[in-house]
């Protein structure tokens, strides 16, 4: 299992680094099909005898949303609420029809959130990509994340031994959950003086820590929707890794958070050197 995990993980990270490095548009293509198999991996875990959500109808919004994040912004000013409220009432009265409308409401609610959870929050990639120097800026929260996870898993199997929150994911630790931080903090700093991002090395250090904390965080919540739902894995697309799911939930939620503090700093000055 650890060998097919390194050999997996060595395969996405070739294959991620090339797309971002070329661009658009494969670097939005790639990104719509990665929401795709989420979205549908995420409807599948949520699927039961008493929730049946709107699989393709969530599918189809969350890419959408995906593409939309690439489109002028003077466009988006108006595509993107659009597509919100679209995604909102579209269903609802897709509900009215429905053989079924046992719990239609409740269905209605996993399949908005199934949309906003895997097309909105993936969504802040694109938009992160756009910006100047947005090659760097992902290479880092992309990286980073990967190797808190990575280094989370490794230092946890070897030295883990306190439950970090084992009533959500009982196979992580404090000790994984340090390892896990430190390396984002250390790979922040190397990475931004190789890309040469516009940030001194206190902010590399604050980089590396909110990367860190927020990327454990996604981790978690998708283990609690998974604990919830009495799923092991998402899926099994990824040998040693499970599904897509598993593979971008600590991505979800660091993406936005990234993008509106890049946006912050750039708005206030903080990255000028």
């Amino acid at each position: 299992m650890v060998v097919k995990r390194v050999i997996t993980g060595i395969l996405i990270a070739l294959v991620v680094g090339l797309v971002i490095w070329f661009g658009e548009p494969v670097f939005t293509i790639l990104t719509s099909l990665v929401a795709a198999i989420a979205a549908f991996e995420y409807y599948r875990i949520v699927k039961s005898e008493h929730i049946q959500p709107l699989t393709y109808f969530g599918i189809v919004f969350s890419v959408l949303l995906v593409l939309n994040a690439n489109c002028p912004p003077n466009i988006t000013l108006i595509t993107f609420p659009l597509i919100l409220v679209l995604a909102t009432i579209i269903p609802l009265i897709w509900m009215i029809f429905r053989h079924n409308k046992d719990n239609s409401f409740i269905n209605w609610s996993w399949t908005f959130t199934g949309i906003i959870y895997t097309g909105l929050l993936l969504s802040f990639y694109i938009s992160i990509r756009a910006m100047d120097q947005g090659m760097g800026w992902v290479f880092l929260v992309l990286s980073c994340t990967a190797l808190c996870d990575v280094f989370a898993y490794f230092v946890g199997s070897a030295i883990g031994k306190h439950a970090l929150a084992s009533s959500v994911s009982p196979g992580k630790t404090w000790e994984g959950s340090a390892g896990g931080l430190a390396a984002s903090i250390i790979f922040a700093v190397i990475l931004s003086v190789c890309l040469r991002l516009p940030l001194n090395y206190w902010q590399m250090i604050i980089a590396g820590i909110i990367i860190g904390v927020i990327s454990q965080l996604g981790d978690l919540v998708e283990s609690l929707l998974k604990r919830n739902m009495k799923a092991k894995d998402a899926g099994n697309l990824l040998p040693g890794h499970g599904g897509i799911l598993d593979r971008i939930d600590s991505h979800l939620l660091i993406a936005p958070v990234a993008y509106f503090l890049i946006v912050l700093a750039n708005s206030q000055g903080w990255l000028s050197r």
